[in-house]
């Protein structure tokens, strides 16, 4: 995926080679990466709203994975190594930020939710000319933005990737397989180790039991699926439900809506 950034100079002969050099404290940038297109892990000196309004993508740092479907935003603190992999393709309509005015926003990657009113703002300012007057609308419309980001309520799409020891083996297999019911007391067996010792490091890996990692990642399998239109009964036989109503069950308490109504509604 590379950068569609294209360096100019402006009136005053200045030279503006990468978004860092950008004389704003907020930057915006559009476009639309298709299904399969990757970036290799990289970071920004700047910090990154990374939001699509329309597809789905992984991004992958912090020693997770991080879903955005549609309405939904990553924040990338400045600094962080990040990758990203689209799954469908997605319109990106990303903001950076000036180190200097991101107290506030958290210092990890969170994904975020865009409102309505976000999203119509945000809309907006891709419009705005590079060099946007930052003292009139544009510049009180970029503080608005701000603002509202601040108090975004986070959402739970994100998934702990373990990094060693055998509880990396068994996340691995589970992202390919994602339906495979096999028990940790199995898996104890399987691996040469105990129930107990994989629990344990499931808990001090991922802050998640096993039970609540191998839920995750069906969930955020089943959004990369509903994107692509999937019927959900047959989402829900793929990922190892025993019927369409339980799936929807776990989806409703996890994200709070049925699978069928979650992109209608966001």
């Amino acid at each position: 995926m590379v950068s569609t950034f294209k360096p100019f100079t402006t009136d005053t002969g200045t030279e503006i080679r990468r978004l860092e050099d950008i004389p704003r404290d907020m930057t915006f940038k559009q476009g639309v990466r298709r299904k399969g297109m990757e970036a290799a892990p990289h970071t920004h000196q700047l910090g990154q709203l990374l939001y699509a309004s329309s597809g789905i993508m992984q991004v992958m740092a912090e020693g997770a994975i991080w879903i955005t479907p549609p309405q939904r935003a990553v924040w990338i603190p400045p600094g962080t190594v990040h990758a990203l992999k689209v799954i469908h393709t997605v319109t990106l309509r990303n903001v950076y930020f000036a180190p200097r005015i991101i107290s506030g926003l958290p210092a990890s990657c969170q994904v975020m939710a865009i409102t309505p009113l976000m999203r119509e703002l945000i809309a907006e300012a891709v419009t705005f000319p590079t060099l946007y007057d930052p003292d009139g609308m544009e510049g009180r419309l970029c503080r608005l933005i701000l603002d509202l980001l601040k108090t975004a309520p986070a959402a739970p799409l994100h998934l702990p990737v373990p990094d060693h020891g055998p509880i990396q083996k068994i996340a691995a297999y589970l992202k390919d397989h994602p339906s495979d019911k096999t028990t940790l007391e199995a898996w104890a067996a399987r691996l040469g180790t105990t129930s107990r010792t994989l629990a344990r490091n499931f808990k001090s890996q991922t802050d998640m039991t096993f039970g609540q990692w191998r839920q995750q990642a069906r969930l955020l399998e089943a959004l990369s699926r509903i994107a692509g239109n999937r019927p959900i009964a047959h989402i829900a036989q793929d990922l190892g439900y025993s019927s369409q109503s339980a799936f929807s069950a776990m989806f409703k308490k996890a994200l709070g809506v049925t699978p069928g109504n979650y992109f209608k509604n966001n």
